[in-house]
């Protein structure tokens, strides 16, 4: 095996062992993992917020024994590819040894360790966008139009976990027209990979259509309860944070696309890097949506680089470059993973608020970053719930009715009591199962309505009561009130059914 190899699965090797040490233990999975994982007992080519594909790594999860390990072995997975197709794509730039292990640093030690900490589609979102990308580059260094039809699939694919890579398609479309690859609009064979991909999506695109294209309430919800949050100059700051390490790199890329000889070819990524994040910006963007756009001009950074470096006294500024990600890395590493129990982060409050960490989707500041709060206080929840639901008579008739996503995911995925909870939040409020009828409900509901809950709907059951709460003060879901209401009075199915009705009518 060559040197190169060996280097290369070094790479990979480090990749996985820094995804698994990462995450402190007394952290749980995400709010946002439990529904994915929970999509796997639900096939269905879309969901109200994603498309199909995490369902069916999802499903391959559940096979492999649905643990802990798995459901991060896959986006560790998805880093690790990223970092092979950086390398490829180096390789295919004729960067040299140098420039490859550049490159592989600078994407190694960056935002993609935090991003592949979770499992969502962001991580194999930037794997696709960096694909993409790659065989892009392959076109129009070789203009051999089986690589039109690879980046359909590849598009399509993408599509099919996470439409956010239509973002990519809109600042390349426009980049491309500004250079002499203009001429690829003059291809047939672009149109047919284009059909291609058309066809590969439609099945995605036609449930959409039957379930009144959910993406756009969605679409419309996100910009009234978190984009409207989104400060321009913020995204642009956190866009610096995401590669700090790989800065040089990447603003030598895109100057090298500009005036370096060799990448006159590739002008269309110039423009592409500010068309897409102006995209991004005038649609007030998440800040890491924009992630997957930098992979490809670190492996044009990196191969300029290694040229300019390679003679006389410059030599000696090699081993700096390549220490500059791992040297930015270690103080990013101390507050940008959740390493750090609960208590140290908010008696070190002052660092993390400083970066703008304790800062939520709401606009404010928080004791603990969103993504962890989202991250404790699950199988408090599971097991409590567990402990309620058998005490109950009758306890197979009982509905476990949630008010959030997070609530039903973490308890199915806990649970040892082969609960199906549901919610009328997100992709639940199609997964109501009304085979058997219910007499009893335990009802999953935030503290502040309390006094509401058993006045509104204890006169429906002979008996209520608050059964217990979270405790955890850390967790986002702390004081969540668990209600028990036993022996229905009424026709508990059809009330639900009626409430399932307004849900999707009020969407």
């Amino acid at each position: 095996m060559k040197k190169k190899s060996w280097i290369l699965i070094g790479f990979i090797f480090i990749k996985f062992t820094l995804q698994y040490i990462l995450i402190s233990p007394e952290y749980e999975l995400h709010r946002d993992e439990y529904l994915y994982l929970d999509q796997a007992h639900h096939l269905a080519w879309g969901y109200l917020s994603v498309p199909p594909v995490t369902s069916w790594i999802s499903s391959i999860i559940y096979l492999l024994g649905n643990s802990v390990f798995w459901v991060k072995f896959f986006p560790a997975l998805f880093g690790a590819l990223t970092i092979i197709i950086v390398w490829k794509t180096i390789e295919e730039l004729k960067g040299n040894l140098y420039a490859l292990i550049l490159g592989a640093t600078g994407v190694l030690f960056s935002a993609l360790l935090r991003l592949n900490t979770l499992y969502q589609p962001s991580s194999l979102d930037v794997l696709c966008w960096s694909f993409l990308y790659f065989v892009i580059v392959k076109y129009f260094n070789t203009e051999n139009t089986k690589w039109l039809f690879a980046a359909a699939l590849i598009f399509a694919f993408g599509f099919l976990n996470k439409y956010n890579i239509v973002f990519l398609i809109i600042g390349l479309v426009p980049a491309i027209l500004f250079t002499d690859q203009r001429k690829i609009f003059l291809k047939k064979e672009l149109y047919l990979a284009i059909l291609l991909g058309v066809v590969v999506i439609f099945p995605n695109l036609f449930w959409q259509y039957n379930n009144d294209f959910p993406v756009i309430h969605h679409l419309e919800e996100l910009a009234e309860t978190q984009l409207a949050n989104v400060d321009r100059i913020g995204f642009l700051k956190s866009q610096l944070y995401f590669f700090i390490g790989s800065i040089l790199p990447i603003i030598c890329a895109i100057y090298a696309l500009l005036f370096y000889k060799p990448f006159q070819k590739y002008k269309s990524f110039f423009w592409a890097f500010f068309f897409t994040l102006t995209v991004f910006m005038y649609f007030r963007a998440k800040d890491y949506y924009a992630i997957g756009l930098y992979p490809i001009y670190i492996s044009f950074g990196s191969v300029f680089l290694a040229d300019f470096l390679k003679n006389g006294w410059k030599q000696n500024l090699r081993p700096i470059a390549l220490a500059i990600p791992i040297l930015f890395f270690i103080p990013i590493y101390q507050i940008a993973f959740p390493n750090k129990s609960p208590d140290y982060i908010v008696q070190n409050s002052i660092t993390y608020k400083k970066y703008g960490l304790l800062r939520w989707e709401d606009g404010k500041d928080h004791s603990l970053p969103q993504d962890y709060a989202d991250m404790l206080g699950w199988e408090e929840l599971a097991r409590k719930v567990d402990s309620v639901y058998i005490k109950l008579p009758n306890a197979d008739q009982t509905l476990v009715l949630c008010d959030n996503y997070g609530q039903a995911g973490a308890i199915n995925y806990y649970t040892k009591q082969h609960i199906k909870a549901v919610s009328f939040n997100a992709d639940y409020v199609n997964w109501f199962n009304f085979d058997r009828q219910y007499i009893n409900l335990i009802r999953i509901k935030y503290h502040a309505e309390k006094d509401n809950e058993l006045i509104e709907t204890s006169p429906y059951f002979n008996l209520a009561y608050v059964a217990d709460s979270i405790t955890n003060p850390y967790a986002r879901e702390f004081k969540t009130l668990i209600f028990a209401f036993i022996g229905a009075k009424v026709d508990v199915n059809k009330r639900i059914k009626n409430e399932i009705e307004e849900t999707k009518n009020y969407r």
